[in-house]
Parts: structure tokens; sequence; C-alpha cells
């Protein structure tokens, strides 16, 4: 379930079953990463981005909605996230670590 230390990038994919969205695996696992693993640190001014430590490594992650203009924000992607470019989007809330 912990992302390793070879991750970069996780890409959720929707499909639609019947009338329902059914999420895939990956899906199911940013989902549950980013509500009980990963430490929320906060969001970009949009609202809209999230970023996260790994409280294992420290490596902070990106969760973004790529295919925004879908239903419900489409599906999540997490990405891992360079502090440099942290700091420029996020700000004071990247700290020092």
């Amino acid at each position: 379930m912990k992302l390793r230390p070879d991750e970069t990038e996780l890409t959720g994919e929707w499909r639609m079953v019947g009338r329902e969205i059914e999420k895939d695996l990956t899906a199911r696992r940013i989902e549950k990463l980013t509500q009980t693993i990963l430490k929320r640190l906060g969001t970009d001014p949009s609202g809209w981005d999230t970023l996260y430590r790994d409280p294992d490594d420290g490596r902070l992650w990106e969760l973004t909605f790529p295919d925004s203009d879908s239903e419900g924000g489409g599906p999540p992607r997490l990405a891992f996230l360079e502090v440099d470019a942290a700091r420029r989007k996020y700000g004071a809330i990247v700290g020092s670590g």
C-alpha cells in the first residue's frame, strides 16, 4: 500500500459500469494513500491541487485531477514533486523539511 522508493507517479482511471463510475485499483490506492498515509500540507491558490508529504521518506506528492472537466473532477493523479517546484507553486506550506 505505501509508496515505494521507485514510484514517482500514480494515475487512476475511471470507467462507467452501467450508470455508476467504477474506480480502478490505482484510483482507490491514491484515495487510501491521501486519506490514511500521506500527510496533507495544503492546497495551491486555486484550491484544486493538494500537496502531501510522505512521512516515511519526506518526499512531496501532489494530488491533481488532470481530466478536471469530467464529472466529479475526473480520476486522480498523484505525482512526486521536487521541493523547489513545490515551493514555487505552494509557497510557505512546503516548509524547510
